[in-house]
């Protein structure tokens, strides 16, 4: 696929996803979105990659959804009003960008260099980590519009912050500072502009330096999913089940090998071809 509204580059094994649309503060569009889920899966097929690393071009993150077509759907479907849908069959486009990072075999760091609002920081949320830029303005000001929070948000953001606080930001609508969001546990550390992408390599570095590729993704897996089960029994299950098959089949042999003979292990199993097929995790209804 051919990207007009991101920009790919991988180098030491980090994968940098740029949104480049400076001249409109990087405003979301559904081929922004398309082209997302294309690098993502790209991203995913590419044992090259170990980490992924989202940031914005120029002086914004992310300035929410593209807002240009008053005669139209506002969101940028080409749907006429006078058209009777399927209300079931609606998607918006930042949940599906959601459910793609959510699915991600590689960690997702936001470096979120500028403001980031709407899309612009729902987005964010499914990803592992969230760095900012100090006085970055941040916002879900969809109760100021009219509407409700979308991407997926009302699932991720009271993971992230709690319920109190994700209700004070969504109910309000309010802008805040990257600071107040780091105070409640939305953003991971603070930096200066241009010193954000930097950090977020360092932080890369960091979650790839000794680890087994295969052993991220499933841990990864594991953290978003296992706390939603109902008892800690189905957790106990998928424990379990993924221990023997890392230690037995994948890297754990030379892993626990490497510790005793005082060596550096030599990981082998690729995420691309060596994760295990059994779904350990329920299916969701949705497609």
């Amino acid at each position: 696929m051919e990207y007009q509204d991101i920009r790919y580059s991988v180098e030491n094994r980090i994968l940098t996803i740029t949104l480049s649309r400076p001249e409109r503060m990087n405003a979301w569009t559904l081929r922004m979105k398309d082209e997302m889920l294309d690098a993502l899966a790209r991203a995913n097929a590419d044992d090259d990659v170990r980490v992924i690393v989202v940031t914005g071009e120029g002086k914004a993150f992310c300035a929410g959804m593209e807002l240009v077509r008053p005669e139209g759907n506002i969101f940028g479907y080409d749907i006429p009003q006078e058209e009777q849908l399927n209300i079931e069959e609606i998607r918006d486009s930042g949940g599906e960008l959601s459910l793609a990072l959510y699915d991600s075999d590689k960690p997702v760091i936001a470096a979120i260099n500028g403001a980031a609002v709407g899309i612009g920081i729902t987005m964010t949320l499914p990803m592992d980590f969230r760095i900012a830029s100090a006085g970055a303005k941040l916002g879900f000001v969809f109760s100021q519009r009219g509407i409700v929070p979308e991407a997926c948000s009302s699932w991720f953001l009271p993971r992230v912050v709690g319920m109190q606080q994700a209700l004070e930001w969504v109910m309000s609508g309010d802008i805040f500072t990257a600071e107040e969001g780091h105070a409640a546990g939305l953003i991971r550390s603070i930096h200066p502009k241009e010193s954000v992408l930097d950090a977020a390599y360092a932080l890369a570095e960091k979650l790839m330096r000794k680890s087994a590729p295969t052993s991220v993704a499933l841990a990864r897996k594991m953290l978003w999913r296992n706390p939603t089960f109902d008892h800690p029994m189905y957790a106990h299950q998928v424990d379990s089940r993924l221990m023997y098959i890392t230690s037995e089949r994948m890297d754990g042999r030379d892993g626990f090998g490497a510790f005793l003979e005082k060596r550096d292990p030599v990981f082998t199993a690729k995420v691309s071809e060596d994760m295990p097929e059994t779904p350990f995790w329920p299916t969701p209804p949705l497609k």
